[in-house]
């Protein structure tokens, strides 16, 4: 029979997930709740560098306009298609069910030029970049997962991307987030080389290399992140005792098999 001691440490147990839980959830509807993240940062709203002045504006996917939808998908096409090559046609379904879900939020980059129509009255600014993020949890870790930063041709190599990556690591930081995560196609050189090189990201413990290196191999992305405090280090970066024990018996049965 159970004693009374070890029944107690169980109720206790349960007490403290329960309580972890309710914490995280809290957590992630809060930040998730700000309708315009930018607020805290005002210095970003406008880019004004290198012979490009764009301006910034916060959105969400649940209330994305039928124009605002079409201009996503092109940019993300124009972009994406390459890297993702036949496996493109799939994942362009996934991308419009995930760009207007209700948790999705954006960063919008607009042309900060008052262009005029014939009718000397404003035309709407075209979308010249996007951030696509969430606030949710891996790991039971609350992260904010990047799902998308795509920039226009006309845009890029001017450190706008660089940026809006400082801008969302701020965020992040602000909504006590404990990591900053994304996912990022290995054919994707460029990307991986700014990611790791440029912004000090790492490869998670959570991507598909890193959890079964057999498996993950034919995978063909990583996840990346970028941790903010020991806990989240410990989970989304470091690998466990477990891993590197299972890792080393794999290795072991291989070098068997091929002798």
């Amino acid at each position: 029979m159970e004693s009374r001691r070890e029944s107690e440490k169980k109720k206790l147990k349960r007490s403290e997930i329960l309580e972890k839980k309710k914490a995280i959830d809290q957590s992630i509807k809060a930040a998730s709740a700000q309708t315009d993240q930018l607020a805290s940062f005002p210095p970003f709203r406008c880019f004004n560098r290198n012979g490009l002045c764009v301006r910034l504006e916060s959105g969400r996917g649940d209330k994305l306009s039928p124009c605002m939808k079409q201009c996503i998908q092109s940019l993300l096409k124009a972009n994406m298609e390459g890297p993702y090559g036949s496996e493109w046609a799939a994942e362009e379904k996934v991308k419009r069910r995930e760009m207007v879900a209700p948790e999705a939020r954006y960063i919008f980059v607009h042309s900060n030029a008052n262009e005029m129509t014939v009718d000397d009255a404003p035309s709407p600014s075209p979308l010249l970049g996007f951030v696509h993020y969430r606030f949710t949890v891996e790991q039971e870790i609350t992260v904010l997962y990047l799902y998308e930063i795509q920039l226009d041709s006309s845009v890029q190599g001017k450190g706008l991307g660089k940026f809006l990556m400082h801008l969302i690591e701020l965020i992040a930081r602000k909504n006590h987030m404990g990591a900053l995560v994304l996912t990022v196609q290995k054919a994707n050189s460029l990307a991986m080389k700014f990611y790791m090189s440029k912004l000090r990201f790492v490869i998670s413990s959570i991507s598909p290399s890193r959890v079964n290196p057999l498996v993950g191999v034919e995978n063909n992305y990583e996840i990346l992140c970028k941790t903010f405090d020991p806990d989240a280090k410990a989970i989304l970066e470091v690998y466990s005792v477990q891993c590197r024990c299972y890792y080393h018996v794999i290795y072991i049965l291989l070098n068997s098999s091929i002798c």
